[in-house]
């Protein structure tokens, strides 16, 4: 899990390595601004590396973000105690206050992109990033990858007064894509299948009402298991939570455009218990359904 240590309490930096990489490789070195401290994703080293055994790095503590993009060969990543090997369009995503190595190994060479990074969400998105578990991100646009980074590295390389400002939109898109394929697991969703739309379908149509597994069964003929599944894969949620979130988004609606009071709305919404209404509500929103209409009107 991420660090949870407080701003000023200082930790002794683990940092060691052996620098065996080609002469053609890049690492910049970066000093960001007040302005980008303060606002932005900001970059704090940059470059291109390629490797060869023993190559290694090995840190911890350090305040920082990392994203690695292989290019091609094979590395590995220690990390959470765990072992992880490094191919062609895979990339990870570390913080790097826990402790990592990466290093070559003796079968292959190791070509890589990576950025150490940092700004205020940066830990959120981590967080997000591993809350289900970390792993291995298996690219699905190589290009984009491969043209952000070295984008990235040619901003830094002829800096000008918009380099911090564009290269934080750069890093928020890489972080934006890392999202995205965790919560699709990987998945193609331009090639969802039909019975998960239909599913979505039924829940937007029809929320006010019971909704059961057993009639997702009947419908998509395929078990309750594999449709759960699915939809997870897919959708990026649960379906439980596909189901809460559009009910309590029309709950919004009828709170913001009519004076319906919260017993009503309750089961407008297809829910029958006030009570957990309201707390289903205040966990989503950060406020009571009475706050929010009082905040709109």
């Amino acid at each position: 899990m991420a660090s949870t240590r407080h701003p000023n309490e200082q930790r002794k930096l683990l940092e060691r390595g052996v620098h065996n990489w080609s002469e053609d490789s890049i690492r910049l070195i970066l000093t960001p601004s007040r302005t980008a401290k303060t606002l932005y994703f900001y970059t704090q080293e940059v470059g291109y590396f390629k490797t060869s055994h023993p190559y290694f790095s090995e840190r911890q503590n350090l305040d920082s973000f990392l994203i690695v993009y292989t290019l091609s060969g094979k590395g590995y990543l220690l990390y959470e105690e765990k072992e992880y090997i490094l191919e062609k369009g895979t990339c990870f995503f570390i913080h790097c206050e826990q402790h990592h190595l990466y290093y070559t190994g003796k079968d292959s060479d190791w070509e890589f992109l990576w950025i150490h990074f940092n700004g205020n969400s940066s830990l959120g998105y981590y967080k997000e990033f591993v809350k289900d578990e970390f792993r291995i991100v298996h690219c699905r646009d190589n290009f984009l990858w491969e043209r952000t980074l070295w984008r990235i590295i040619a901003l830094h390389q002829k800096r000008d007064s918009t380099t911090e400002t564009v290269t934080s939109h750069l890093i928020h898109s890489l972080l934006t894509e890392l999202l995205v394929e965790t919560a699709t697991n990987g998945a193609d969703t331009f090639l969802m299948p039909d019975y998960v739309k239909d599913v979505a379908k039924e829940i937007d149509k029809n929320f006010r009402q019971r909704l059961t597994l057993e009639d997702f069964e009947r419908t998509c003929h395929r078990s309750r298991y594999h449709i759960l599944k699915e939809f997870k894969k897919y959708m990026g949620i649960t379906i439980n939570e596909y189901l809460i979130t559009t009910r309590i988004s029309y709950a919004k609606e009828l709170l913001k455009y009519t004076d319906l009071p919260i017993s009503e709305i309750t089961f407008e919404i297809g829910m029958n218990n006030v009570t957990h209404f309201i707390n289903l509500f205040k966990a989503r929103e950060g406020c009571t359904p009475l706050v929010y209409r009082k905040n709109w009107k």
